[in-house]
Order: C-alpha cells, then sequence, then structure tokens
C-alpha cells in the first residue's frame, strides 16, 4: 500500500520504518526533515508538507505532540481531512484528547474516509522492537482491515470500542503510569540513601511483586541518572493533564495522577521538559542526581 507517516519523531521513526521494511511504498513528512533522515536513506519518500504528503494514500499515520498538533495537521489549511482521497484510512497514534478523535472521526466519515484512533504504549523501546502495545478505537471492520498494518509496529492490538475509546483507555494506561513511576523512583532513592547496592537491589525487588515495566526499564535508569528521553516528560505532562480533565468532567479525583503531574511540572519548569520520564528521580536531588 501507499502509506504516508507524519511524524518521525522518537518513537515514530522507528515505528515507520517497520512498515518500510515490510515492503510498503512510505510517504514521509516532518517539520524537521533531519528526524527522517534515517527513513530517507532507506528509501521512504520525503514530503515537503502535509498536504502533498497525503494526496496518494491508502493510509495515513501520525503520530505528532500534543493535541494543538493533531489539530493543525488534520484541519489546518492543507491539512489531512480536505486532502487525503476517498477511501483512505486515517490512523491517528498520537495520545490526545478523546474528543478530538471523535471530531476526526466525524469530520473523516463525511468526506468518505474511515479513521481509529490508535495511541500506544510501550516507549521507544517497544517501537524500536515492533512490540508496541496499541489501543484502538472506531469502526470494528475498519480495525480489521487495518490489523495487517498495526500488526507491523505492535503485538497487543486490541480493539476498545467506539471513536475515542483507544484514547481513553490510553489514559487508563498513563494514569498506571503515573503512579508506578513515582513509586520506582521513591524505592531507588531510598536505596541509593540507605547505601544499598542498586544492581543487587533492583535484581531483587524487580523479580517479585514490584516488578514492573517501569522497574525493568526505567529504574536502571534512575540509578545512574541517565536521562535520555525514551519518552519525554513535557509529553507526560499533556497526557496526565488530558486524564485529569477527563476524570474531573466525570466528577472522578484522580488524586496520585494529579500530584504526580504536579512533581513533572515542577521539573519541566526547572528546564527537564526534554528528558525522559525516568528524570523524576530528580525530585528527590535537585543539585546532584546521580548522588
Amino acid at each position: 500500500m501507499n502509506i504516508t507517516f507524519i511524524g518521525t519523531g522518537v518513537m515514530g521513526a522507528s515505528m515507520a520504518m517497520h512498515l518500510l521494511r515490510a515492503g510498503h511504498t512510505l510517504s514521509v513528512y516532518n517539520r524537521t526533515k533531519e528526524k527522517a533522515q534515517k527513513l530517507i536513506d532507506e528509501g521512504a519518500l520525503f514530503k515537503e508538507n502535509v498536504k502533498v504528503s497525503v494526496e496518494d494514500a491508502d493510509v495515513v499515520i501520525t503520530i505528532v505532540g500534543f493535541p494543538k498538533d493533531v489539530e493543525e495537521v488534520y484541519f489546518g489549511d492543507g491539512g489531512i481531512i480536505e486532502n487525503a482521497p476517498k477511501g483512505a484510512t486515517l490512523i491517528d497514534m498520537t495520545t490526545t484528547k478523546p474528543s478530538l478523535s471523535v471530531s476526526i472521526y466525524q469530520a473523516a466519515k463525511a468526506r468518505g474516509l474511515s479513521s481509529l484512533d490508535a495511541p500506544v504504549s510501550g516507549g521507544d523501546v517497544g517501537a524500536k522492537n515492533g512490540t508496541l502495545s496499541i489501543m484502538v478505537g472506531g469502526d470494528l471492520a475498519v480495525y480489521e482491515q487495518m490489523l495487517p498494518v498495526l500488526s507491523l509496529m505492535g503485538n497487543n492490538i486490541i480493539y476498545e470500542g467506539e471513536a475515542g475509546a483507544g484514547q481513553h483507555t490510553k489514559m487508563a494506561n498513563q494514569i498506571a503510569i503515573a503512579g508506578t513511576i513515582a513509586g520506582v523512583a521513591e524505592a531507588v532513592a531510598y536505596g541509593k540513601t540507605m547505601g544499598l547496592d542498586m544492581d543487587k537491589m533492583l535484581a531483587s525487588i524487580g523479580a517479585g511483586a514490584a516488578g514492573s515495566w517501569q522497574m525493568a526499564n526505567l529504574a536502571p535508569k534512575m540509578a545512574e541518572g541517565d536521562f535520555a528521553p525514551g519518552f519525554f516528560i513535557k509529553h507526560l505532562i499533556k497526557d496526565l493533564t488530558i486524564a485529569e480533565e477527563e476524570g474531573k468532567n466525570k466528577s472522578l479525583d484522580l488524586g496520585v495522577t494529579s500530584q504526580v503531574c504536579g512533581i513533572y511540572k515542577k521539573l519541566n519548569a526547572e528546564g527537564m521538559g526534554e528528558d525522559g520520564t525516568q528524570g523524576i528521580i530528580s525530585y528527590y536531588w535537585p543539585e546532584d542526581t546521580k548522588r
């Protein structure tokens, strides 16, 4: 198929590479061309703007930063909705507002297009390995049609329900991450403060009831002071803020989520927005994160 991929950042570039290596004709667009260079080197066609990139596409996949970016690429001048050919399928894999996914679904349907909201979890590691968890909302028939494409990027792909259901599931995922990553950071902070051998401590608790993806993948980075981003702090703030808003709309108090989001907002204000989410460990040692 002719697939257009918009957003070749930390995760998007790896996800798009799987599509290219599977034999699909891949067009890519990213505001910073350099971030798409590896794809271009392997045969992807770089397009100068969104409009040109989608005009001949069978499938358009987007994974951009914030809801305002999603609105711009779908509804802005030269956007996807008005320029994708009838019959094309639009798959937004950004984590964004569920209401925005519903708006995209409705606008797409009015123009003879199909759409899915399909946010992902698994970070840069999952993107590179093609092992992402993909949560899909939209029409079941469209999901089934697109499953071979989605399967190139993930190995845990679940149809969640109507448009917006994928995003609501991702909000539940981010809520769970908020509490887990804060707990992992406090465990690392405790262990280092008490003078424990961190490799031994993490090997011990990671194999028991405390084990989690965050423990296995991010705790060692916390212990080493390695904040290279697999998922940006600024993006987790965006996600947790959406989750808080959705909870408030249903009179649901997400206390832990709000507290962890507040910690990340503090770190963001200190210039850590571009760091990985494991940077939460620096909340405990603002002057010396490696301790």
